[in-house]
């Protein structure tokens, strides 16, 4: 068997899994299929999500049932304005022995999972976000001097309420950044909810099983950072990302005059592994135009800033992406 062939019976063996997985995951959070495959995407690509939306639309029940279907060992923090960084990552306690001998002895906190729950992010002030920093990009903390390694692998799924809503800090820009991908978790269609009291106010529940184990997942990150990307798909990632930096050499008009700040690198790369992952969930064997156009608003709307004259003005930064990379098709169409 070529290496070709290889990775075709691979990246199919994959799929089924995910379809499995997909299925699993849809019998407890109905309905939001969308919701459901940016955050599966999120995983196969070893990165962390943001889940945005009102409280009660099953941000942590998706959570949890991710945490059973994806076999990973999950812990959950509620953020509130009093939650300090030890609370996260755990502290050293003075132990005394029976013969009098004291020594430090550490105990881990909850972020030292494969999967954290970071319920209502937001709640917490900027000195507790900045503890999650270090864990969400090298997957370590420092604790006393010290390096202790988290799981493998390491995500963190954090809930976000509005920022509109009272008690709520905004997060900061560093920390944005490190999320791969911004998912809205919006309210569902009539149908949608009809199902959802059907299957949630009788007298048992669905219940999600377990498909992938955490070795299973590392190798199918791996896996999928295999997979090909064409290099006229590569171009217009490029394009795209570079297509909101107001400094840049060409922009347009309307991104230098609406755009505070735009996407670094690490969006590029997000956008990357992101058209792969969805190409993945699709069925397909490489990514597409269409992958990119698809996954552009989840990848980028929370790595960019508006300006005060374009927030006063109501300019949306969803229309502004979409507007962008609709124009960037047709200019690739057109060539």
């Amino acid at each position: 068997m070529s290496e070709a062939d290889g990775l075709l019976a691979e990246i199919e063996a994959l799929q089924e899994k995910i379809t499995q997985a997909r299925a699993s995951i849809t019998r407890r959070f109905i309905g939001q299929e969308r919701v459901v495959d940016l955050t599966l995407a999120t995983l196969l690509c070893g990165g962390h999500g943001l889940l945005i939306g009102l409280p009660g639309l099953g941000k942590t029940r998706l959570v949890e049932t991710l945490s059973t279907v994806m076999g990973l060992n999950g812990n959950r923090i509620q953020f509130t304005p009093d939650l300090m960084p030890a609370d996260i990552l755990g502290s050293e306690v003075l132990d005394t022995g029976a013969d009098g001998s004291r020594s430090f002895r550490f105990i881990p906190g909850p972020v030292f999972c494969q999967l954290l729950m970071a319920d209502e992010i937001n709640r917490a002030s900027p000195r507790t976000q900045s503890a999650l920093l270090q864990a969400m990009q090298e997957k370590t903390v420092t604790v006393a001097g010290e390096n202790r390694a988290l799981g493998a692998p390491f995500h963190v799924l954090a809930t976000q309420n509005p920022i509109e809503q009272e008690g709520t800090y905004p997060l900061p820009e560093a920390q944005l950044d490190r999320f791969m991908l911004q998912i809205d978790v919006k309210y569902p269609d009539r149908a949608t909810e009809r199902d959802i009291l059907l299957a949630t106010t009788g007298g048992e529940e669905e219940q999600s099983e377990q498909v992938f184990t955490a070795a299973e997942l590392i190798a199918a990150q791996t896996l999928l950072r295999r997979m090909p990307v064409g290099e006229s798909v590569m171009e217009m990632i490029l394009d795209l990302v570079r297509a909101f930096r107001p400094e840049e050499p060409g922009v347009s008009d309307r991104v230098a005059e609406t755009v505070a700040w735009g996407p670094g690198p690490r969006a590029a790369q997000a956008l990357m592994l992101a058209t792969r992952a969805r190409a993945l969930l699709q069925g397909r064997l490489a990514p597409s135009a269409e992958d990119v156009l698809d996954m552009a608003l989840p990848v980028l709307s929370h790595r960019m800033a508006l300006t005060f004259a374009a927030r006063a003005r109501g300019d949306s930064l969803r229309d502004l992406i979409e507007t962008t990379a609709a124009g960037l098709e047709r200019t690739g169409a057109a060539a």
